[in-house]
């Protein structure tokens, strides 16, 4: 994030596609697996569907308010280098601890059971993980925005969209991260709830497949920002390839999912019983 691109265009691509890899957030992950499933426990089918979608618009409009706010009244300000630092590093120990948890959980889940993804942050919002009201799980959103990790990223993409043309378009780019992080998190609520409609072995396979890529991605991304702080040819030959490497991490649980859908259904025609010839 240290070295934007000075092109609008460019720009508005990378905090978009930085929004769809936030969204893929461990955290968020399993808050808004918690909230989907406990709206599903309680007879609220369509709350239950569209918790992904509430979660980040009132995670985005946080977003869009520090992005405003950056703009106008820190045009001439630069945030200090340590600031990003600190960043790094709370983000590097956070994806380093959820992708442990995450492995563990799934190896540690029953073959019959579902496998649910784990959050650290949603354990110290208590009652408020059992939202059952659409502005309630917008707020549960909104809190999550609250994070060093996420302002100071909002922080320095607002700054140098309002070095360029102003706190106008710093809004505009709070907005693209918020679509690209209600398009992952949205999604994330509907396959979720789709998962809690299943009962079979797809429901099984799939959740599995699913925690061991969100466990498995988190660390190697928790580690590749070891390497960059620590090793300079890795930062060097990174520097202008945000918005590469963020594609590749979407693309990355993308492809889980699909490989989860295609596990699972190979799995489900394997247990169908086929007719005999006797039967024939």
């Amino acid at each position: 994030m240290e070295n934007l691109p000075n092109d609008w265009l460019a720009l508005l691509a990378l905090v978009f596609v930085l929004g769809l890899k936030h969204g893929f957030d461990p955290d968020h992950l399993a808050t808004i697996d918690g909230l989907t499933r406990f709206n599903a426990a309680n007879n609220k089918p369509h709350l239950s569907r569209w918790s992904g979608l509430l979660f980040s618009l009132g995670h985005g409009a946080v977003v869009m308010a520090v992005a405003v706010l950056v703009g106008v009244v820190a045009r001439r300000w630069e945030i200090p280098a340590w600031v990003e630092d600190l960043g790094a590093w709370i983000s590097i120990l956070f994806l380093l601890a959820l992708g442990a948890v995450n492995l563990a959980t799934v190896f540690r889940t029953s073959p019959d059971q579902v496998v649910r993804t784990v959050g650290l942050k949603g354990r110290w919002l208590g009652k408020l993980n059992q939202a059952s009201h659409p502005v309630l799980i917008a707020c549960v959103g909104a809190l999550f925005a609250l994070s060093f990790d996420t302002l100071s990223q909002t922080a320095l993409f607002s700054l140098t969209a309002s070095s360029m043309a102003g706190w106008m378009f710093s809004a505009v780019l709070g907005m693209a991260f918020m679509l690209g992080m209600i398009a992952t998190d949205g999604i994330n609520g509907l396959w979720i709830s789709r998962l809690l409609n299943r009962t079979d072995e797809r429901a099984l396979v799939a959740s599995r497949v699913m925690g061991l890529a969100v466990g498995g991605l988190s660390i190697m991304v928790g580690l590749f920002g070891i390497a960059k702080y620590f090793f300079p040819v890795v930062a060097t030959r990174s520097e202008g390839h945000e918005l590469l490497m963020g594609l590749a991490v979407i693309g990355t649980v993308a492809l889980s999912f699909y490989l989860a859908l295609r596990l699972a259904h190979r799995q489900a025609v394997a247990l169908t019983p086929h007719p005999s010839n006797s039967e024939i």
